[in-house]
């Protein structure tokens, strides 16, 4: 990290997390940004679900909420972009405060409630996208919705032109009952809808599922066996968790999703027991407490295809990207893998 880089996410530190977060989609726009461009090599070129990713590293939805800085995070080092949550009307979350930086936990909260400026605006903006990037974006359901599962449908449908993948989320913790859509009927149910808004698009895309990391081992299998007889291109494992075992920091007590450090065994877990469940049939996006390339590549070996993150560029600057990807590069040429795809799984069972 940069000395600049050092100094603006101490400024950073001294507001509350909303405003810095503000603030550096601010800083975004202005260009004051690591820009590294491309970082790529043979051993880090990556296909999932179809898509060709230049690095298996990628930036989690909930950053780039409303698609603002398309342009700069495409030159920041990912291998690809997810933004959003985007829900069918615009709607402006839960009440403030709702996002808590754990410092002591290198950790955060939020109860943000999928606030967001709805596809209209998103698709506009995803017209004007870098074509030389991979970019999805997080489906989500308004929170006073009388057909949730119909609005994933709708928001996919209206911006889907715009899209190289889109993705389910009916994992986060902050709408009420949303979590219930993981249910084998529920689910089964939104995800052909899904499925059938993507199928009837000009260039129908990837659709990938995101999961939550408090699922009991018999809601994994039913998860399993729906996305495989849905067709689902990949599965995202996971979003925040509920759980606050072991935290340390004030804040530890607020209601809402937890990302960032504590999370990495628990969506680590879950990440290893899928690659299990679906036997190689569905590739694997694994999310949760990545900070460093280690951490990245003990994901790929536990069975993940790609990796994504965003809670620790809080504490690491948005350099960690392309500093991540030559990380891994380092660790394949260390232990003899030509390819990323060849390191997939190569160390699952250590975390079942």
């Amino acid at each position: 990290m940069k000395l600049v880089e050092k100094i603006g996410l101490a400024a950073l530190h001294r507001v509350d997390p909303e405003t810095a977060h503000a603030l550096s989609i601010k800083a975004l726009r202005s260009g004051l940004a690591p820009c590294p461009g491309p970082v790529t090599s043979a051993r880090l070129k990556t296909r999932l679900a179809g898509l060709d990713l230049p690095n298996p590293v990628g930036l989690a939805a909930g950053f780039d909420k409303n698609g603002e800085v398309l342009g700069p995070l495409s030159r920041a080092g990912f291998g690809f972009i997810e933004v959003g949550a985007v829900t069918p009307r615009p709607q402006p979350g839960n009440p403030k405060p709702r996002l808590f930086r754990l410092s002591e936990d290198k950790a955060a909260i939020n109860r943000f409630g999928f606030n967001n400026d709805g596809m209209e605006v998103m698709a506009q903006r995803l017209a004007k996208r870098p074509r030389d990037a991979v970019i999805g974006l997080n489906l989500g359901a308004n929170k006073d919705s009388q057909d949730r599962p119909g609005d994933f449908a709708k928001v996919l449908a209206h911006c889907g032109a715009h899209l190289d993948f889109a993705t389910v989320n009916v994992s986060s913790p902050n709408t009420e009952k949303l979590r219930d859509l993981q249910g084998k009927a529920a689910l089964s149910a939104l995800l052909g809808g899904v499925i059938a808004a993507r199928d009837a698009l000009d260039r129908p895309v990837p659709v990938f599922l995101k999961i939550a990391p408090d699922l009991t081992a018999p809601e994994l299998e039913d998860i399993a066996a729906v996305a495989q007889e849905t067709g689902i291109d990949a599965i995202i494992a996971t979003n925040t968790t509920l759980s606050r075992d072991g935290l340390r920091s004030p804040h530890k007590d607020e209601t809402g999703g937890l990302s960032g450090a504590p999370l990495f065994e628990r969506s680590t877990r879950v990440l290893a027991q899928l690659s299990v469940l679906t036997e190689g049939a569905i590739p694997l996006i694994g999310v949760g407490g990545i900070s460093t390339a280690e951490q990245a590549y003990a994901k790929i070996q536990a069975g993940a295809s790609a990796v994504q993150f965003y809670t620790a560029m809080v504490y690491g600057g948005l350099s960690l990207a392309g500093a991540m990807a030559q990380g891994v590069d380092r660790l394949l040429a260390r232990d003899g893998f030509e390819n990323v795809a060849q390191a997939v799984g190569s160390k699952r069972k250590d975390w079942l």
